[in-house]
């Protein structure tokens, strides 16, 4: 059944899924009309709040290709290539292949989503090369599938934004500090994380196709580009003076021990992972591991190709933002969902509020900003904890991330495949995490 599931899903994701900007573009027209309609905007107006938000993920949009690159970089290194192949060579049979990029998925993310989203996808493609006779989308949407529990993890930005001094909090409610006890450690999530680390799995394993023409091997030649070649090295005497500075192990030495004080510094003096930490972590192991400025700058080259879906889709996601936020069409959905909740509904019609809005608002940030103003009065009116109004928000935000792109992209970019390949099997995903957290956040 399971496998019928993924295989219907994956039909109609090869046929109707397009490109993933063209989805972009397809859900600013959705959002456009449902403003016209719903709140009554004008075009004018609609085009001003798209413009204005168009560049407002700027920021995020480059963490991000710096998650890519520096990630694909430190994975082209010797040292870490060695490790992941014998990742690769220990999960030998296509059943060992998709639980292990599955589990390394949920545990990476759940420690640092940006860490598990690269190491993971530049496992998958290591594996997809060792091993023989695996689908190699199902691979990849099994790596991807994972990602689902990030916002019930250590790098979770509802949970440990609204454990300090956040600004929305201080606003909408009284100042009050939420624990991480009662959100990311709480009974209620810990069970639901553990609930989806055994299952998905399993879901994965069973849409493994049966029959032999339908799985598709990867072709090594698609990597082909990643491989760096290695000119041979001149000895220094014959080297020009600019040549012995970028063949200088001692030039990125300098840079390795700077990084790694100021990381060492950090976590001393209490800071939490954060996509920056990872990134300069990534940056500096990259630098000793190749030992060379110029092969690091290779190594780079070599993966900002990877980046041009993040370059240009991520500024229209901004744009969707905004027309989502600035025409009152996020906050109209939002107050539905809590005009027909009950104390003990309340959660879970905030995470349903949380997965649709998500698919117009796929950021995290964006997400508390839309719905926090909303959920969080509206808590306290209903008797209803901020923490478990915190969890419904974030679950719901990373729960339809198995069928919105956006956070696909720097997975896909490494892997060489599109959006229509992987959406069949992790829409099977989608469902059935959707069921898991229902019933958690009702029963438990």
């Amino acid at each position: 059944m399971v496998r019928a599931l993924g295989n219907f899903f994956t039909k109609i994701a090869k046929r109707w899924i397009a490109d993933a900007f063209v989805f972009a573009i397809m859900l600013t027209i959705i959002v456009v009309v449902l403003a016209m309609t719903v709140q009554k905007s004008n075009i004018f107006d609609l085009a001003g709040y798209w413009g204005k938000g168009f560049w407002g993920l700027l920021g995020f949009s480059m963490q991000m290709v710096a998650v890519l690159v520096t990630g694909s970089a430190l994975a082209l290194s010797k040292p870490m290539h060695k490790a992941m192949v014998m990742v690769a060579r220990a999960a030998n049979t296509p059943v060992k292949a998709i639980v292990t990029v599955t589990v390394a998925m949920v545990i990476g993310s759940w420690l640092n989503w940006g860490f598990g989203l690269i190491i993971t996808a530049i496992l998958a493609k290591e594996i997809a090369k060792t091993v023989k006779g695996i689908h190699y989308p199902l691979l990849v949407a099994s790596a991807y599938s994972g990602f689902v529990v990030w916002h019930s993890g250590l790098s979770g930005s509802i949970p440990l934004s609204i454990a300090g001094k956040d600004a929305l909090m201080a606003k909408f409610a009284k100042g009050t500090i939420v624990p991480t006890s009662e959100t990311i450690f709480s009974a209620q999530t810990l069970i639901i994380v553990a609930a989806i680390l055994i299952t998905i799995p399993i879901i994965n394993v069973l849409m493994m196709p049966k029959k032999k023409e339908d799985i598709r091997e990867v072709d090594p030649a698609i990597f082909a580009e990643d491989d760096i070649e290695e000119a041979p090295v001149k000895a220094r005497k014959d080297m020009t003076p600019a040549e012995k500075q970028e063949n200088s192990v001692a030039l990125a030495l300098i840079v390795v021990i700077f990084g790694a004080i100021y990381i060492a510094r950090y976590f001393l003096k209490g800071g939490s992972l954060s996509l920056d930490i990872v990134n300069l972590g990534f940056l500096v192991l990259g630098l000793a591991f190749h030992r060379t400025p110029i092969a690091y700058v290779k190594a780079v080259d070599k993966s900002i190709r990877n980046c041009g879906g993040i370059v240009l889709q991520f500024p229209f996601y901004g744009g969707l933002m905004g027309l989502m936020v600035d025409s009152g069409l996020a906050a109209t959905l939002a107050n539905w969902f809590v005009s027909i909740s009950t104390p003990k509904t309340f959660q879970l019609f905030t995470y349903y509020a949380g997965g649709i809005i998500n698919m117009f608002v796929p950021s995290g940030g964006g997400q508390w900003a839309v719905q926090g103003p909303i959920m969080m009065p509206a808590a306290e009116a209903l008797g209803v904890s901020y923490g478990r109004t915190a969890m419904g928000i974030a679950w719901g935000d990373a729960w339809t991330n198995m069928i919105q792109p956006f956070w696909a992209l720097p997975l896909l970019g490494v892997a060489k495949l599109g959006i229509k390949d992987i959406m069949g099997y992790t829409a099977v995903i989608c469902l059935w995490v959707g069921i898991i957290t229902s019933l958690g956040l009702y029963f438990l």
